[in-house]
């Protein structure tokens, strides 16, 4: 009887142990708000014009007014602005 509970304990503590590490893994790198490198549809939330408050309803791709959410430092590399702006991003060929 106790061979049988100690091989649920372990099997508990194995299966326990498993859980802990997505989570470490799951930890979110900083990001920042890029603006103009959102293809339509694409985008992380609200427009900062107010035209729409949700993920994904962007109608234009690239619009200045759009942003996605990026790792940390990497906006200007995607030709995007850290600042929303008027119009579609000129800087990008799509």
């Amino acid at each position: 009887m106790k061979r049988v509970n100690l091989g649920y304990a372990v099997a508990s503590a194995v299966l326990a142990s498993s859980f802990g590490l997505p989570a470490v893994a799951a930890e979110k790198a900083p990001t920042e708000r890029c603006y103009g490198v959102a293809k339509a549809g694409e985008n992380s939330c609200a427009s900062a014009n107010g035209v729409h408050s949700c993920a994904g309803m962007s109608k234009t791709a690239y619009d200045g007014q759009e942003y996605k959410d990026v790792p940390k430092g990497s906006c200007e590399q995607m030709s995007g602005s850290l600042k929303p702006f008027m119009g579609v991003n000129p800087k990008i060929k799509g």
